[in-house]
């Protein structure tokens, strides 16, 4: 009838939700395939969207490697349910490709 402890399938992804309002970012760069992880939180980092509906985290990359830049937005809806993902300079790397255990 109901399955109410079924794992849900991830909302993104690319990203990972740790719980309490905290997701993690795997990114790769598209100059050198440096690869930078970025943590975040709903109540420091996440602001609400231009167009008035929902929310968004906007973010600069730069890699410590090779110092490439890029920049990322998540989107998120009114109840902070990710609805998508932009990038540029940058790639997402899916969470089912990072390793075991992070």
């Amino acid at each position: 009838m109901f399955n109410l402890f079924a794992k849900k399938p991830p909302a993104n992804p690319n990203v990972k939700d740790l719980g309490g309002g905290v997701y993690n970012v795997r990114l790769r760069t598209l100059r050198h395939g440096d690869t930078v992880t970025l943590r975040f939180t709903k109540a420091a980092h996440i602001g609400v969207a231009e167009e008035g509906k929902g929310y968004v985290l906007r973010k600069g990359i730069v890699s410590s490697e090779h110092f490439d830049r890029g920049e990322i937005a998540v989107y998120f809806d009114d109840k902070y349910r990710i609805t998508g993902t932009e990038a540029e300079g940058v790639e997402f790397v899916p969470v089912s490709e990072w390793p075991r255990g992070e």
